[in-house]
């Protein structure tokens, strides 16, 4: 099927799938009227993968197309989408955008170390290699200050979950005091607040390891306050839940977590509620049983402004 002219301005008509994202597929695909097709997938008993794109009757795939992975525990699924580009440039997609709600090894953008890689700046030319256009939420970005810095695609596009996150929070906790746990919260916490007017501070942090922080509350009084601590991610949770502690001994009358991305386990999540969290919130570009935020309609706005 040769791609005219006209095809390549109509916009993406499919997007691509694997099975475990079935769910987040169905409802991309119908905010943003694409027919969902599944990508399938093998793997061989020595762990090599073997997947098979859904071609139509004369074996080929619309002009431009859609994928939506999800990049969380993020190797495998790396080499699932070096299969998948490079198979659906074969079978005719000429304009190929990725749907990664959450995005991988943005964290490591210099070398705090002597001999460590930078991980950004090799896995954002990849993509940007295997893909014309990226559109991600809330990107784990330190001192780059866009997402065109670290995957220099043609097309790059950032969706916030915080305004969003804000919209839930208010419905649950009306007049809430929104508390970033560090300074790279921030940007989120500023967001949501300007979303409806609330209150907003973020605690400043130290950080002495991976699992190793101190926390110091911002010199602002929740005294009696309902507080959200409010983040891009949480991951193993120590930061929130120093936070919280430091947050009850100020004499706040509840304390709960809103996130982007879940990346937390069961056995750290309970230990954040030990700690004093109430209700864990997030929205659902990471699957866990906290998702209450969909994503679908923002990222399907993304994608209708996406050029050709």
């Amino acid at each position: 099927m040769a791609a005219s002219p006209h095809m390549l301005d109509a916009g993406p008509s499919c997007l691509l799938y694997l099975d475990d994202e079935q769910a987040a597929a169905a409802g991309l695909a119908a905010a943003a009227g694409l027919i969902a097709l599944p990508i399938a997938r093998h793997r061989f008993p020595d762990g090599e993968l073997k997947l098979t794109l859904p071609v139509d009757a004369s074996g080929q795939l619309p002009a431009r197309a859609v994928l939506l992975r999800s990049l969380h525990q993020p190797n495998d699924k790396l080499i699932e989408l070096l299969l998948a580009a490079r198979t659906a440039r074969s079978l005719g997609v000429r304009h190929l955008t990725l749907v990664a709600p959450y995005l991988a090894y943005m964290r490591q953008d210099i070398a705090f170390h002597p001999g460590e890689a930078v991980s950004q700046r090799i896995v954002g030319p990849f993509l940007a290699d295997l893909f014309d256009a990226v559109v991600t939420v809330d990107p784990h970005l330190h001192r780059v200050a866009t997402l065109q810095e670290a995957v220099p695609a043609a097309q790059t596009v950032v969706v916030s979950g915080a305004p969003l996150l804000a919209d839930w929070i208010v419905r649950q906790r009306p007049g809430a005091l929104l508390v970033g746990p560090d300074g790279e919260s921030a940007q989120w916490v500023a967001q949501a607040a300007a979303r409806h007017g609330l209150q907003h501070a973020v605690c400043t942090k130290e950080r002495h390891g991976d699992r190793s922080v101190t926390i110091a509350l911002p010199p602002v009084n929740v005294q009696g306050r309902a507080v959200v601590l409010l983040d891009d991610m949480a991951s193993t949770g120590h930061t929130l839940a120093q936070a919280t502690r430091l947050l009850w001994q100020a004499g706040a009358a509840s304390v709960d977590v809103a996130v982007t991305h879940a990346l937390i386990d069961a056995a750290s999540l309970q230990a954040l509620h030990a700690a004093g969290v109430g209700q864990f919130w997030s929205t659902d570009c990471v699957a866990h049983p906290s998702n209450c935020v969909p994503m679908a309609s923002a990222l399907a706005q993304a994608l209708g402004g996406l050029h050709a």
